[in-house]
């Protein structure tokens, strides 16, 4: 096949500045050949992560013994006999009047927050978990809005060797419980309320419930965001003001843990039954972090990231991760494009001189459809415009280049909570194709398996990665013997990790992502459990069962419809479709509302009961039925031809 031209190629200035470049020098490679260092990336995995660790001077307390003493998928064993501490890193290269964090909401407003008072509030906030009873390897959960307290509360339990999970404050109590008690947490952060349209959320009661729902909370940290004044709490944990936690003159010490020492846990979003609790390391996600961050988006000290995301979203982890490369962070709460002012990103990022702005495909698609021009703001100071949480269509290149600017590296990236990172994107000197990913990631053996499980090129198959990498989960949580964790990744081609995406590897290196071949909701970029909504659903009278789908469309749309089926003598008026809306935005949260609520005859399952979500997705979609799912294996195939039909009909309607 012709290898296509390139929608931009990489600018060699941007080139020979970049870190990705001066980190090929140190390895003795020429960093303008991207696939070449890609290839030996891949290649020689002991002498890529050995780099990256001598090339970012990560700070062990102990030296490492080996760079990769077991090379095997699940449980590869990397840097065995290293102590090293995850905070210290984060921290360590913030000059005391450099600002670290910048503090934004949708009003426009922020404040800074400078390196010498985060080492400061995280020091008196470790010292006050330490008071609390927080020892290594216990746990501290946050019930949150993206603000720095969040990034400040992270830190102060990484330093101590604590575990840390946190949780977006648009989730119910409920919803956050059925996460954080599995963790049986220890101490418990939460804020008063968060920002989002226009409307400050009050979420006191919902804290206080969320702490009744957690037996094993010492104390409960409340925090002013919004400035409501707490009530007095029922339950029978400690209660602290943030305030008197976060500003006692303390000595920062971070306690060196092992190099797989839990670091935090991250949640599946709940297709099936509970959420599944991700556990990542120290030293995996430090050097994975520090590899994507400092050369695929080219941050170091200088440079501001501003990236949208909620604390329950991985995209929160990389967002306090920016700290790792000595470049300033940015958090916002609210809107991403709220009533009244649909630009306020690129306003704050141009005020601010962002260097890195993170956003969704969805995002930028609705700045086209309300022809928002983000260019009448001076965005000379971003460099790179990072775009993930779906495939980003091609036709939103030229948008980007005509309204942000020729000058930026568009850099669409596919990854996942599963790894905290990225599997394919860009860097500063790979080509970029309108509508494809560039290349994958350095140290990321990337390929597409048919269902033979043989890898090709220029065809659809399930994005999969054939050799470790360092952030790959520790363990589930509550999973002894591994069998949860092998299942979820291993089970369909052992010895690859199965990601659950559709991509195809092109003759020309880059990658297209065309969507998830499980049945993972994701919404504007925030990964969605089906659980969530069909277990609220489900408790209304007048529904007897649920399913909900989320189906990437051809031109760069989502769509997530609710299908119900009614109880006998119920009607779906829109009284109904009303009060399943309100229970879903309630029970779970906003970002789970449907886009549409349809009646259908029945849900289709396979012989055990599972409902066959993926199946009715892809008929969705438009797969024809002969390679969606065989009739015999499904306990009612008639229901299987009334989606078809359903999806025939869609594609009808006019546009």
């Amino acid at each position: 096949m012709t290898r296509p031209d390139p929608f931009t190629a990489p600018d060699p200035k941007a080139v020979a500045n970049s870190r990705i470049m001066d980190f090929a020098r140190h390895t003795g490679r020429d960093g303008t050949d991207y696939t070449a260092l890609h290839r030996w990336s891949v290649t020689d995995l002991e002498g890529f992560w050995r780099a990256v660790w001598e090339y970012f001077d990560v700070d062990s307390h102990t030296p490492y013994e080996q760079v990769l003493a077991e090379e095997r998928m699940p449980d590869a064993r990397w840097f065995t006999g290293s102590t090293l501490n995850y905070a210290h890193h984060a921290l360590r290269n913030l000059a005391a009047d450099d600002v670290a964090i910048i503090a934004l909401d949708e009003t426009g407003s922020g404040c800074e927050v400078t390196g010498g008072r985060l080492r400061a509030q995280v020091a008196s906030l470790a010292a006050t978990l330490r008071e609390l009873g927080v020892g290594q390897g216990d746990r501290v959960v946050g019930y949150l809005p993206n603000t720095p307290h969040a990034i400040i509360a992270f830190l102060a339990a990484a330093s101590i060797g604590a575990v840390w999970s946190v949780c977006g404050q648009d989730y119910a109590p409920q919803a956050a419980a059925d996460r954080f008690a599995q963790l049986e947490p220890t101490v418990l952060i939460a804020a008063d309320g968060y920002l989002f349209n226009g409307t400050t959320h009050d979420r006191r009661e919902a804290a206080g419930e969320l702490a009744a729902h957690l037996p094993t909370l010492k104390a409960t940290l409340l925090v002013d965001h919004v400035g409501l004044p707490w009530p007095p709490q029922a339950h029978a944990s400690l209660v602290v003001p943030w305030e008197d936690a976060s500003t006692r003159a303390e000595e920062l010490t971070c306690t060196p843990v092992p190099f797989d020492h839990p670091l935090w846990v991250v949640f599946s979003s709940g297709t099936t039954g509970l959420p599944k609790g991700i556990v990542h390391g120290h030293g995996g996600v430090l050097l994975e972090h520090l590899k994507t961050l400092g050369l695929h988006s080219d941050l170091g000290p200088g440079d501001r990231l501003l990236w949208y995301t909620t604390t329950h979203w991985m995209m929160w982890n990389l967002v306090a991760s920016t700290l790792l490369t000595g470049a300033t962070t940015c958090t916002y709460d609210g809107s991403p494009a709220p009533f009244a002012r649909l630009d306020v990103l690129w306003e704050l990022a141009a005020r601010h001189r962002v260097t890195v702005f993170g956003t969704s495909p969805q995002y930028l698609l609705g700045m086209a459809k309300y022809g928002i021009d983000p260019s009448r703001h001076d965005l000379s100071s971003i460099r790179v415009v990072g775009c993930t949480g779906s495939a980003l269509p091609a036709s939103a290149y030229p948008w980007v280049r005509d309204h942000v600017g020729d000058h930026v590296l568009l850099a669409s990236i596919s990854g996942g909570t599963d790894v905290v990172s990225g599997f394919a994107g860009s860097a500063p000197n790979t080509p970029v194709w309108a509508g494809e990913l560039s290349a994958p990631h350095l140290g990321v053996a990337l390929a597409a398996y048919d269902s033979e499980g043989l890898p090709v090129v220029d065809q659809v198959g399930e994005l999969v990665v054939t050799r470790p990498m360092p952030s790959m989960p520790l363990y589930f949580w509550n999973d002894p013997d591994g069998t949860r964790h092998r299942d979820a990744y291993f089970s369909s081609y052992p010895g690859a990790w199965r990601h659950g995406d559709w991509i195809t590897v092109t003759g020309h290196g880059s990658v297209i992502v065309h969507g998830r071949s499980d049945s993972t909701l994701n919404r504007n970029g925030v990964r969605l459990g089906s659980a969530d909504i069909h277990d609220v659903v489900e408790r209304l009278p007048e529904i007897t069962e649920a399913l909900v789908i989320g189906a990437e469309e051809p031109d760069g749309g989502y769509w997530m419809p609710l299908f119900v089926v009614l109880a006998a003598g119920v009607s779906l008026d829109d009284a109904l479709r009303e009060r399943i809306k309100e229970a879903i935005r309630t029970g779970a949260s906003p970002r789970h509302v449907p886009d549409e609520i349809i009646e259908v005859p029945g849900i289709p399952h396979t012989r055990t009961g599972k409902k066959l979500e993926v199946p009715v997705k892809r008929l969705l979609q438009g797969t024809p039925v002969e390679q969606v799912v065989n009739p015999a294996t499904v306990d009612a195939p008639d229901l299987i031809d009334h989606f078809a039909r359903l999806s025939t009909e869609r594609r009808r309607r006019p546009a």
